[in-house]
């Protein structure tokens, strides 16, 4: 089943400036899809694009079925979003910034609770949740933005570069969860630089050259007769200054 669906999504700043140029892709569930390509290639733009924070005029995006632009808060319902720098209200604690958000979803008291406590010891963040998030160092922030990006158990988890700023253990503990998601089909699209963890983590990659997707499929597809990710994507991008 698909659980988001990118067709023809172009979008276009000022008069011609083309920051994504027909980009289409698939995640269905299951899957775990790396989103890859240098600093200015489209990334974000398209990310931003399917979570409901950026408008375009052409194409379509649609998440389990319901599109984006005339049923947004269906979709926004079953989606989880993670930006590369998130920003917490950080006059609340951790704790009141999770029910805030589990509120927002509609999540019940005996579902948040479970939730936020195996989360909360997963990450080894328990202790914090009644400090201020304006205390928080990077990381911690970063742990809180993911436990309530999971609050609701999300279709579909969108992350932008999500491993930057995370220690190793709880980068290993996320790349847990999001197997746990997809083995209860939900599916994960995320950004990433880190080439290596892309080839280890996701079944399937799409890299964006300039907005336009110039590779798409499985690890095994676009590995081919090369010995890693990272031939791959230098070769795919060799001329790109």
């Amino acid at each position: 089943m698909n659980v988001l669906e990118i067709n023809n999504y172009t979008k276009i700043y000022g008069k011609d400036k083309k920051a994504c140029d027909g980009v289409s892709l698939t995640v269905e569930s299951g899957d775990i899809f790396g989103f890859i390509g240098h600093n200015g290639a489209g990334k974000s733009t398209t990310i931003r694009a399917v979570v409901g924070v950026l408008d375009f005029e052409i194409g379509e995006i649609k998440i389990d079925g319901h599109d984006v632009k005339t049923e947004p808060l269906e979709c926004k319902k079953i989606t989880a979003y993670i930006p590369d720098n998130p920003d917490l209200y950080e006059n609340l604690t951790g704790l009141q910034y999770l029910n805030f958000v589990a509120d927002v979803y509609d999540v019940s008291e005996e579902d948040r609770q479970k939730r936020i406590n195996d989360y909360a010891a997963r990450f080894e963040i328990a202790d914090a949740l009644t400090d201020t998030i304006g205390s928080y160092s990077h990381g911690m922030k970063q742990k809180v933005a993911i436990i309530s990006a999971l609050i609701h158990e999300p279709k579909l988890l969108v992350l932008d570069e999500p491993f930057v700023g995370l220690d190793p253990q709880a980068s290993f503990i996320l790349k847990e969860i999001m197997h746990e998601m997809c083995k209860k089909g939900s599916a994960v699209f995320f950004s990433t630089h880190v080439l290596e963890v892309a080839e280890k983590l996701c079944n399937k990659i799409a890299i964006i050259k300039r907005g336009s997707i110039i590779a798409n499929g499985t690890i095994k597809e676009l590995l081919g007769d090369k010995e890693s990710l990272e031939e791959v994507f230098l070769e795919a991008v060799k001329d790109e200054a």
